[in-house]
Order: C-alpha cells, then sequence, then structure tokens
C-alpha cells in the first residue's frame, strides 16, 4: 500500500512529487499512458505545458543559452524524446521545461508507472485506483493532477500548426515574436474569447473575434468592452473552416464558412488562438467527487486542495477553470503535497 499516489504528469503533478518525494512519503506518480486516444484527445503524458514551444513566463529561464544546461539535466535517455531544438529559440520550451521537472522529482525518489486511471475506490481506506490495464494501486492519499484538455475546432488542418501560428492560450503565447505587429483572430464568444482578445491588443492592434452567433455569449459588461474596442473587429456568423499556411511561415490566414448562408471567406492572419473553453480530465471521477457543472473538482475549504472526501488532494488545471498556467499548476502541486503529508501526519500514518 501507498502512501500517496499521484495521478497525473504535468507540472501540478511533478511538483507534487518533488515535496511528496522530500518529505518522504516515496510517492508513485501515475503519468497516463502513450495511445491514440489519449492523442486524439490531447491529454499525452507530460500534460498541456509539453505541447507549447518557448515559455517565457516561467520564473527562473530568462532568455539565454539554455543547451549546455539542459544536456547536462536531463537523462540521456530521455533526450531522444525533446523535439529538436530550433537555432531562434532563445530560452526554455514547455516539453523542456517539464522534463525538468521530471527529472528532479525522480532524482528525489519518485517512483513512475505509465497507466490510465478509469476508476476509482474511495469509500474507504485505502483507497483503490484501478488502471486501464487491470492494476489495482491502494493508497491513504490521492493526489489528483489530471489536467484540462484544451477544447479545438476539430479541422483536420489544427495537427499541423498547433504551436506554429495556432495556440489555445494567449497569455502563454501571445506576446511571442511570431505574433507581435502581425494581424491575429481568436474563436469564441464567451468571456474568455474576449478576455484572450483583449491581451492580444497589448502586442497587435488588429485582433478579429470571430463568433458563429450574432451576439456573444460573453457577460454585457464584457461584451461591451470588446465592441467598443479599437483593436478589436468582431466578425458575425462566421466559424474557421479551415486553416491556411505553411511550413516556413506556420499560420498565414483562415477560410471562413458562413452560419447564415453567405459565401466563404478567407482572412489573413498570422496566429489563430482558439478560446471555446477547456474539458477537465475528471471522467473517471464522476460520482466519487463533487465536480462543477463543466466537470472540474470542487474544493471546499478556500486556499486548499482538499476535495469532498478527505484525504484526496487536487492540483492544477484539473481544479482551475481560471487561471489555467504552468506556474499556478506547480504551485498548487506543492500545496496538495504538503496538504497530503499533514493529512497523513494527523492520521498518525
Amino acid at each position: 500500500m501507498e502512501k500517496t499516489i499521484i495521478i497525473g504528469s504535468g507540472p501540478a503533478g511533478w511538483t507534487a512529487a518533488i515535496y511528496a518525494a522530500r518529505a518522504s512519503l516515496s510517492p508513485l506518480l501515475i503519468e497516463g499512458a502513450v495511445t491514440q486516444e489519449n492523442q486524439e484527445k490531447n491529454r499525452l503524458p507530460m500534460g498541456q505545458l509539453a505541447l507549447t514551444t518557448e515559455v517565457e513566463n516561467f520564473p527562473g529561464f530568462p532568455p539565454g543559452d539554455l543547451s549546455g544546461y539542459i544536456d547536462s539535466a536531463i537523462p540521456k535517455g530521455r533526450k531522444s524524446m525533446l523535439p529538436p531544438r530550433s537555432n531562434e529559440l532563445t530560452g526554455i520550451t514547455g516539453a523542456e521545461l517539464v522534463e525538468l521537472i521530471r527529472t528532479q522529482s525522480i532524482l528525489f525518489g519518485t517512483r513512475v508507472v505509465s497507466d490510465d486511471i478509469v476508476d476509482v475506490d474511495f469509500s474507504r481506506l485505502p483507497y483503490k485506483l484501478i488502471g486501464s490495464n487491470g492494476n489495482i494501486y491502494e493508497t491513504q492519499t490521492v493526489i489528483i493532477a489530471t489536467g484540462a484538455s484544451a477544447n479545438y475546432l476539430g479541422l483536420e488542418s489544427e495537427n499541423r500548426f498547433k504551436n506554429r501560428g495556432l495556440s489555445a492560450c494567449a497569455v502563454c503565447d501571445g506576446a511571442l515574436p511570431r505574433f507581435r505587429n502581425k494581424p491575429l483572430a481568436v474563436v469564441g464568444g464567451g468571456d474568455a474569447a474576449v478576455e484572450e482578445a483583449e491581451y492580444l491588443t497589448k502586442f497587435t492592434s488588429n485582433v478579429y473575434l470571430i463568433h458563429r452567433r450574432d451576439q456573444l455569449r460573453a457577460s454585457k459588461i464584457v461584451a461591451k468592452r470588446a465592441m467598443e474596442h479599437p483593436a478589436i473587429k468582431i466578425l458575425w456568423n462566421r466559424i474557421p473552416e479551415e486553416i491556411l499556411g505553411n511550413d516556413k511561415e506556420g499560420v498565414t490566414g483562415i477560410l471562413l464558412k458562413s452560419t447564415i448562408d453567405e459565401p466563404v471567406t478567407e482572412l489573413a492572419v498570422s496566429g489563430l488562438f482558439v478560446a471555446i473553453g477547456h474539458t477537465p480530465n475528471t471522467e473517471f471521477l464522476k460520482g466519487k467527487l463533487t465536480l462543477t457543472e463543466k466537470g472540474f473538482i470542487v474544493r471546499p475549504i478556500p486556499f486548499r486542495t482538499n476535495t469532498s472526501v478527505p484525504g484526496v488532494f487536487t492540483a492544477g488545471d484539473v481544479a482551475d477553470d481560471y487561471y489555467r498556467q504552468a506556474i499556478s499548476a506547480a504551485g498548487s502541486g506543492c500545496m496538495a503535497a504538503l496538504d497530503a503529508e499533514r493529512y497523513l501526519a494527523s492520521l498518525n500514518l
């Protein structure tokens, strides 16, 4: 029986593992399996951070030549899994950053299993986690850090242009050089989409907000800001039909289909930001923990990582539908490990 098991392998899960390992909890981290289904649902091991290119806003990694450090810090057997570094990069990539956090946690004694948890039994101790391969894991505490997958449009061209002009996070990527002073587009009509569009106006004076209806779903005050913003132009009754581009430049435009039978139009942009929501990876927790209407894990105690079940804690985007940043996920991973440690101490385990 384990003292603590961490489910999930993004920055939240690996950070929780660092703290749990340093607290002598001998954590077992279940990182997920590499399967076709997980690839299609954007939930492969290492989390959403591993799918991003250059990361400019994680503390401690300013621009600079990090190649020597990465070569010395990451085991040779893992370096082959990293995408090759571009000569244009001056900082850390998402894949490199999460690999460094993973390596750090393993150095402290974290054990890793590749499996998908498909069911849980939180009715009594020890808690039981059931893997897709039939394995049953027993533990006294659980930290759930399975993240949330960005919703995409389902276009065939999306996979080609992810991280090459196509993004699901303006706050993460909007300041990158490829987007500065270029025409950009945001797809969506809710508060998040408007906030993404407004954020992008810090870096360009030409942002298109594409919405499938003739009015925004955003709250009235947020929608009013978008309609009055001089740098935002709203394209009503339109949906992307195809993303245009090439291997050298990445995204160069979008084909826009009308929802009211008008002709298809082509919009020239250098970046497309999809803001149509995130789906938390909590299918296996339905009926086992209290979830929000959107499926995010509820944390009933303010500023704590507790869930509705004692001894089960949560970290990262699986419980966060607001910030969704690597640094906030990592911070909550630290908190969850500390909460688990203190819970075990209270039980004299």
